[in-house]
Parts: C-alpha cells; structure tokens; sequence
C-alpha cells in the first residue's frame, strides 16, 4: 500500500478532529434536549413545538448561509436531530407517572 501524502493525513485528521467534536457536540445538545423533554412533561407540555421548530429551521438556514454551508443540506441535518429529539420527548412523556 503506498504511503498517504503528508497534506491527505493531515486533512485526514482534521476530519477526525471534527467528526469527534461534532459527536460531542451532538451528545451535549442531546443532554440538554432530554432535560426540555423531563421539563416539558412535568409542565404538561406536549412534545413537539411547531412554532419554535421552525423558528429553529430559519434560523439554521440563516446561519448555514452566513457559513457557506449550503442550507437545504443543513436544514435535512437538522430535521433529523429535532425528529430524534421529539421520539424522545414523547418517550419521557410515555414514562412519566404523570402521564399514568
């Protein structure tokens, strides 16, 4: 196997470098997600917010843009994350004795 160029590594591991900052990212905003969801439910909430999910949808597109990223792309990403995100709120609700 030939030898990796110098430049393709260093890339390379750039891309490891972000790749395990953006799962720690995502586990942190996982963590604050699931303390909404335990809030929502102890307010009675329901577990999606239409409203603030798009609010959230505008402003990713907004900040996507600013970035160069192309927005379509990071709305998909982050349609995903909030569809995860209400599963789990409406999993914290199903469990909750105040739901029983």
């Amino acid at each position: 196997m030939p030898e990796t160029p110098p430049e393709l590594a260093r890339l390379r591991a750039s891309i490891d470098n972000l790749d395990a900052a953006l799962v720690h990212l995502l586990a942190e905003r996982f963590r604050c997600t699931q303390q909404v969801g335990h809030l929502k439910d102890g307010l009675g909430l329901p577990p999606s917010d239409p409203a603030r999910e798009e609010q959230q949808m505008a402003r990713l597109r907004r900040l996507a843009h600013e970035a160069g990223l192309d927005p379509a792309f990071a709305e998909k990403v982050l349609a995903f994350i909030i569809a995860e995100v209400i599963r789990n709120h409406g999993t914290i609700a199903q469990q909750s004795p105040l739901s029983h």
